[in-house]
């Protein structure tokens, strides 16, 4: 592996961890209405004898600030679906209509918002673990490509700086998403 390669696939990497923590804040709830919120939900459906994804069953919808509807593509998964979102750790209360279900979203009380301030912050820390893991990937990239005699002792240091400089970029980016999470969050 040349070094150009090996930093791409460490940006690469990095990049990928950093999409996948905004896919994470998307399902925090904030005290308003978002798709994300429900739908990636594990449904057990009995008619197809799986797990499915709630994005997978229906369609989600927002058609008020503070109010989801999910409307099944087949009405028969209903029950398994209004179910599911009850029992998630959401704490969401769906109504099941004859084609839909709707999922009114409560205001967050000001202890609900401290504990989910907790949740983004173990999510951004979290995130930030896998940034280093990437961080030393490239470091032991880097090694090995001196011992495979690909690179020189001046190559491995710079390459190790590069590798330093974009786990830097991205331990900002992941502090800047997380400290707006936050504010969305605790904004009222």
């Amino acid at each position: 592996m040349d070094p150009e390669e090996s930093l791409l696939e460490t940006e690469e990497s990095m990049h990928k961890v950093l999409e996948h923590l905004t896919h994470e804040f998307a399902t925090v709830r904030t005290g308003k209405a978002s798709p994300a919120l429900i739908e990636n939900l594990d449904v057990f459906v009995r008619s197809y004898g799986s797990q499915m994804k709630l994005k997978q069953l229906a369609v989600i919808s927002t058609p008020e600030p503070r109010m989801l509807t999910v409307s099944p593509f087949d009405p028969s998964t209903t029950p398994e679906i209004e179910r599911a979102i009850r029992e998630s750790k959401l704490g969401l209360n769906p109504a099941a209509g004859d084609r839909s279900i709707r999922v009114p979203i409560p205001e967050l009380s000001e202890e609900r918002r401290r504990e989910m301030v907790k949740l983004v912050k173990q999510l951004g820390e979290e995130a930030k673990v896998r940034i280093r893991a990437v961080r030393k990937e490239g470091m032991d990239a880097a090694k090995k490509m001196k011992a495979d005699n690909f690179l020189t002792e001046d190559g491995q240091k710079d390459h190790e700086t590069e590798v330093q400089k974009l786990t830097d970029k991205y331990v900002k980016q992941i502090d800047e998403v997380t400290v707006a999470k936050e504010a969305e969050v605790m904004k009222v």
